[in-house]
C-alpha cells in the first residue's frame, strides 16, 4: 500500500473513532435498538416500518406489533387491518402493512420460515432494497456490509472521503477505502451523528470532533 493510501485510511479510522466518541451519549438509531435482541427477523421488520418514519414512532410501533407476533408463522396470522392498527401511525402504515405480510409469506414459503443471510435472497423479497437488506445482513447477522442511507451518503460526500452520486455508487466506494471490521457500526455511527451534528442544513461544524478532517463539501451555512 502506497504510504499516502496508509494516511488516508489512518485518517478515516481516526475519524470514525472521534465520530463514535462524540454520539457515543446519543440515542442510536431504532433499528440498532431493535438489533439488540440479536434477532435477524425483528431486524427485518423494524427495517421496513423505519422507512419514512422518525425512530421514535419505529420503537413504538415495532414493540406493539411484536408484542403481538414476532414469528413468520404468527405474523402471518394477522388480518391487514389489525397490522394497520399496531403499526399506526409509522409513514405509509397500509402500504407496509401489506408489504409486511408478503414480505412473512415469502420467508415462510421460500426460506424455511428463516430471515436469509445472503444479499440476493434478502432482495427476492418484495419491499426489501439494498439499505435495508444491507442492515439485516450486518445488524442481523453481523456479516460485514455497508448500509448506506440519506445520512452515510451526505456524510462521507461531505467529508471528501468520495465523490459520488447516488446510495449504490456510495457503498461501493466506501467498500474500497473503509476497513471492513468498520463496516457493521459504520451506519449506526453516521446516522447518530448525521442525526445531532452533522444536519443535513446548518450543521454544528463549531462543536465537531472531526472538522480538522473534514472538507466540508456542500456546507453553506453552519453552526
Amino acid at each position: 500500500m502506497a504510504w499516502g493510501n496508509f494516511l488516508l485510511m489512518n485518517t478515516r479510522s481516526v475519524t470514525v473513532k472521534l465520530i463514535r466518541k462524540q454520539v457515543n451519549k446519543c440515542i442510536v438509531p431504532s433499528v440498532t435498538q431493535v438489533s439488540r435482541r440479536n434477532d435477524p427477523y425483528q431486524v427485518l421488520i423494524s427495517c421496513i416500518l423505519s422507512l419514512r418514519t422518525k425512530d421514535k414512532t419505529t420503537v413504538e410501533a415495532s414493540k406493539r406489533l411484536f408484542q403481538v407476533a414476532d414469528t413468520p408463522k404468527d405474523m402471518v396470522e394477522l388480518s391487514v387491518s389489525r397490522m394497520e392498527k399496531l403499526i399506526y401511525p409509522v409513514g405509509f402504515y397500509r402500504n407496509k402493512s401489506r408489504v409486511i405480510l408478503e414480505a412473512n409469506k415469502k420467508i415462510l414459503g421460500d426460506f424455511g420460515g428463516k430471515v436469509p443471510n445472503n444479499i440476493d435472497d434478502l432482495l427476492s423479497i418484495k419491499g426489501v432494497g439494498r439499505k435495508t437488506a444491507n442492515l439485516v445482513l450486518g445488524l442481523g447477522f453481523n456479516i460485514p456490509a455497508i448500509c448506506v442511507d440519506t445520512h452515510v451518503h451526505r456524510i462521507t460526500n461531505r467529508l471528501g472521503w468520495i465523490k459520488t452520486r447516488s446510495p449504490e455508487e456510495t457503498e461501493e466506494a466506501l467498500k474500497k477505502i473503509i476497513p471492513r471490521h468498520l463496516w457493521v457500526e459504520l451506519n449506526t455511527i453516521l446516522v447518530t451523528f448525521g442525526q445531532n451534528i452533522c444536519l443535513p442544513v446548518s450543521p454544528f461544524c463549531s462543536k465537531c470532533s472531526v472538522r480538522r478532517f473534514c472538507k466540508r463539501i456542500g456546507v453553506g451555512k453552519s453552526r
